[in-house]
C-alpha cells in the first residue's frame, strides 16, 4: 500500500521530532498521540475517509472547525479539553508548513482558529478534617491497606502530581535525614521533596514489608499491584474514590462531590498557604514555572481574605452618634409622613 504524506508527518511529527528535538515528555507526547486518535476516528466516522487515506489536502480549517464541535457536541467535552485539542493540532501545522509551502494559506487558515475563552476552574481542596477522615479510612491490618494508606499520605504530603507519584522508582526515595522524595514533573523537571517524619516511618516500614530493599531493585516501582505492575492513574483515582465514599457514609465532616488525585495536591498547596508559608517556598514545592502560577491558592482562599479584609477595615462612622430615637424633631416629622 501506497503511504500518504499526513501518514509520514504524523509518524515524524510524533516519533520523532517531539522526543528527539523537543524533549517531551512521554506524557505531552502521548497528550498529542490522543488528539490525532481522536481526528482519525472523526475523520472515519463522520467524514467517511479511512485513517489509511487520510492526505494532508484534507487537512483544512473547514475540518478543523467540524472536528472541534464534534468534540463538543458529540464526545460532551470541556471547553478547556476542546481547547487542548486544538493546540495541538495548531503545534502540528507549524510542523508541516515549511515542509509544504504550497499549502501555506491554509496552515494560516488553521492557525487563525482562536481557542475559546473559558472561566478559571475553582481550586478545590480537603480540609485538615476532611483529609484526617480519608486517611483514616485504610485498613492497617491488611497489606493492601498499608500500600493505599502509604499511596495517599505521599500523594499529600509530597504535593505530587498523579504522573510522578505512579512514576516513583525505589531509588527516588531517601529516608537518612532529612527524608526526601525525587519526583519527575513536566517539562523532565526534577524536584527533591522533604518528607514528614511520620510519611518517611511508613515508607521505611513499606520498603521492609515488600522486601524492596535490596539493590536490585531500585529501579522497581514504589507503588504496584498484585502482579508487581505499577499503580497507574486508574488505580490511584479507584483507591481514593473507595476511602472517600467510606468516609463519606460515617458523615462526620464535609467532602467535595468529587475527589481527584490533583485535589491532595491543591490540599497540600492550601495548607502550605495557610500556615503562612511563602509563595515563593509553594511554588519550588509545587514544581512550578512561575509564583504567578502559585497564586491561584491565594486567590482561593477564602479565610485568608476574609482576615486581610478584617485588618485592612477601618470604621468610617464613630461609635459615639446619638441613636436616631432620640432626635423628636425627626420623629414628628416622620410621624406627618405616614399620616
Amino acid at each position: 500500500m501506497k503511504t500518504t504524506d499526513f501518514a509520514r508527518y504524523l509518524t515524524d511529527y510524533l516519533g520523532t521530532y517531539l522526543s528527539g528535538q523537543r524533549n517531551f515528555s512521554s506524557h505531552t507526547i502521548a497528550s498529542y498521540r490522543d488528539t490525532f486518535k481522536l481526528l482519525l476516528t472523526f475523520c472515519r466516522d463522520e467524514k467517511g475517509i479511512s485513517p489509511e487515506c487520510l492526505v494532508m489536502d484534507h487537512i483544512d480549517d473547514d475540518l478543523v472547525r467540524a472536528f472541534m464541535d464534534w468534540i463538543e457536541a458529540t464526545r460532551r467535552c470541556s471547553v478547556a479539553t476542546r481547547n487542548q485539542r486544538l493546540a495541538a493540532i495548531h503545534a502540528f501545522v507549524r510542523y508541516v508548513q515549511a515542509e509544504t509551502p504550497e499549502r501555506l494559506l491554509v496552515h494560516q487558515r488553521i492557525l487563525a482558529i482562536p481557542l475559546k475563552r473559558t472561566g478559571k476552574p475553582v481550586v478545590s481542596y480537603l480540609t485538615a478534617e476532611a483529609l484526617e477522615s480519608v486517611l483514616k479510612q485504610p485498613d492497617r491490618n491488611t497489606p493492601a491497606g498499608r500500600r493505599d494508606l502509604l499511596a495517599l499520605a505521599v500523594l499529600y504530603d509530597s504535593g505530587a502530581r498523579v504522573s510522578e507519584l505512579t512514576d516513583l522508582r525505589v531509588r527516588d526515595v531517601r529516608l537518612t535525614q532529612p527524608a526526601t522524595i525525587t519526583l519527575k514533573g513536566k517539562g523532565r523537571k526534577t524536584r527533591h521533596v522533604p518528607l514528614m517524619s511520620g510519611t518517611a516511618s511508613l515508607l521505611g516500614d513499606y520498603l521492609e514489608e515488600k522486601r524492596l530493599t535490596a539493590v536490585h531493585l531500585l529501579d522497581h516501582p514504589l507503588f504496584f499491584n498484585s502482579r508487581r505492575q505499577k499503580l497507574t492513574r486508574a488505580g490511584i483515582s479507584y483507591i481514593i474514590e473507595k476511602y472517600v465514599k467510606a468516609a463519606r457514609t460515617q458523615n462526620t465532616v464535609f467532602l467535595p462531590d468529587k475527589v481527584s488525585p490533583h485535589m491532595f495536591r491543591h490540599s497540600k498547596a492550601m495548607h502550605l498557604l495557610q500556615a503562612n508559608v511563602n509563595l515563593v517556598y509553594i511554588r519550588d514545592f509545587l514544581g512550578h514555572a512561575s509564583v504567578t502560577t502559585s497564586e491561584i491558592y491565594a486567590r482561593a482562599d477564602d479565610r485568608m481574605k476574609r482576615l486581610a479584609l478584617e485588618q485592612a477595615y477601618s470604621f468610617a462612622v464613630a461609635d459615639d452618634l446619638p441613636a436616631w430615637q432620640d432626635d423628636k424633631d425627626l420623629l414628628s416629622w416622620l410621624q406627618r409622613l405616614c399620616r
